[in-house]
């Protein structure tokens, strides 16, 4: 089974212009994220899904630097983008990851990806309910439930942020999900905002500005020093599972 995980990034946010290309310990923020994924044994390819945008040509110029494909598409129809991008690369399974995450772990990676292999659901993800920290999300769905649902999709939200039409309808798709023994959602790992910024600075500094520590060693460190949590506690958390 050819499974691609596809990371979705773009120059524009609402909160935090340019996020995936801010420095984070002497990288990009995508970069972090590409060297993460790029651990996880259950992954056969790695495309980066950006938008037609002029401004988003440098996101480009990025992967060309990391070595990892670009798909350009809709900025917008998010849905359509990765549908594209899949269809390309001839994913028989796709692996959703947004470019926001840089202390995305490649074993849950590798946990949500062996469960869809073995559970015979047509998607797994890792955040219904959310028991891990926001930032470390990660979707798993065949080609088939995709192609489906770039088909049937009419609402915005389900164009915008490729899988609600999958989970919003478990009548017609099998779905199943990763959870944690421990509750660790009140943690907040993803970029949107400066000090969402400022936090993962820290821990990077922490580790020494490498990219090999796992969302465990993170969960400890923020439990030696609260006052980590406090940097970012207050941002208010979107809704859907989004970029």
């Amino acid at each position: 089974m050819n499974v691609v995980a596809i990371i979705q990034a773009r120059m524009g946010s609402s909160r935090l212009p340019g996020k995936v290309l801010m420095d984070l310990g002497g990288c990009s923020v995508l970069e972090r994220v590409v060297c993460r994924l790029r651990r996880a044994s259950t992954i056969n390819r790695i495309i980066v899904a950006t938008s037609s945008l002029v401004t988003d040509e440098v996101i480009a110029k990025e992967c060309g630097n990391l070595g990892v494909a670009c798909f350009r598409g809709s900025e917008q129809d998010v849905l359509d983008r990765y549908y594209r991008a899949a269809s390309e690369a001839q994913a028989d399974a796709v692996v959703r990851i947004t470019s926001d995450c840089p202390l995305l772990d490649s074993e849950l990676v590798d946990e949500v990806v062996s469960l869809f292999h073995t559970c015979g659901a047509e998607y797994v993800n890792n955040c219904s309910p959310r028991t891990f920290p926001r930032g470390l999300d990660t979707e798993a769905f065949t080609m088939s439930a995709l192609s489906r649902a770039w088909s049937e999709s009419r609402r915005p939200h389900q164009r915008e942020h490729v899988t609600p039409y999958i989970y919003e309808n478990p009548e017609k798709f099998r779905l199943s999900f990763v959870k944690g023994t421990v509750d660790y959602s009140q943690y907040r790992w993803t970029l949107d905002t400066a000090e969402d910024l400022n936090l993962l600075r820290s821990i990077y500094t922490h580790f020494n500005n490498t990219d090999d520590f796992g969302w465990r060693e993170v969960i400890q460190l923020m439990e030696r020093d609260p006052e980590l949590v406090q940097l970012n506690s207050h941002i208010p958390q979107k809704s859907l599972m989004t970029f």
